[in-house]
């Protein structure tokens, strides 16, 4: 993908997360009960989740429409199969987080080719705060550079994390790795939106992230910030198929070997 390509489609989705969220900030408790709609368990769906990504979607397809979407209320485009490009849109990453006004939500677009992640955008609506990055290019925080937190010993890092409300036969598991890195951390937080986890890892508000059973879009855009500025990802075995079983692990390099070692045990497959 040429330099120039790859800019054309960080202006495409840049422009796509902020008008999504200003639609965010429009509707923001204003919902009524109608609007509201349960998908599973503590899994819910809005009219504005998918308005956002109606918006989301025509911005993309009216530029690039051979591209492959992969988007979070209406699944993934039968069109153009043949495509190297393939976008991967979440248009409220943290409904649950929105439908209470709680502020950890966000919009995430990410982009991969020929399956390499090359864009990530987040947008966090409600603090204004943009993060996007290109392969190769670097990630931002609207215009400041950033770069994950330098902590080298565990002991001292706060690590973000996310339950496993959707897969909860899978809780036992969770909690034994909650316990080792409750015991080896300074801190866990946990605030509901696993694309934002991802952007302040990459820019050094929490010293890493992990968390299970995700899908694509709640993990392509962040997931490519955090490399970016100098991270590792991976799942819990250090292995590279999150994306494909949404077990996702990241860290400064340092801390990302020390995390492995702690969750490696509990799940030798890495997910």
């Amino acid at each position: 993908m040429s330099r120039s390509d790859l800019i054309g489609c960080r202006t495409v989705a840049m422009g796509a997360a902020e008008a999504a969220g200003r639609l965010l900030m429009q509707s923001l408790g204003r919902l009524r009960a109608g609007q509201v709609a349960r998908k599973g368990a503590s899994d819910y769906v809005t009219a504005v989740d998918r308005a956002a990504e109606r918006l989301i979607l025509q911005r993309i397809r009216a530029r690039f429409p051979a591209h492959r979407i992969v988007a979070e209320e209406s699944g993934r485009s039968a069109r153009s199969t043949a495509s190297a490009y393939e976008w991967f849109v979440d248009p409220i990453d943290g409904t649950t987080n929105y439908i209470h006004q709680f502020p950890a939500f966000c919009v995430s677009i990410g982009l991969a080719c020929e399956g390499c992640m090359v864009l990530g955008v987040v947008y966090d609506p409600w603090r204004d705060e943009l993060f996007h990055g290109a392969r190769g290019g670097g990630a931002f925080c609207n215009r400041r550079r950033i770069h994950v937190a330098a902590r080298r010993h565990l002991c001292d890092g706060l690590i973000a994390t996310g339950f496993p409300v959707r897969i909860q036969r899978r809780l036992t598991a969770y909690l034994t790795s909650f316990r080792q890195v409750f015991l080896h951390s300074s801190g866990i937080r946990r605030a509901g939106s696993a694309a934002l986890d991802l952007a302040y890892t990459a820019c050094g508000r929490v010293d890493g992230f992990w968390e299970m059973g995700l899908s694509p879009w709640d993990i392509a855009a962040g997931t490519l910030l955090v490399e970016e500025a100098g991270g590792r990802v991976s799942d819990f075995a250090g292995g590279d198929g999150y994306l494909a079983h949404g077990s996702v692990l990241v860290a400064n390099p340092a801390l990302h070997a020390q995390l492995v070692r702690l969750l490696r045990p509990i799940f030798p497959t890495g997910h």
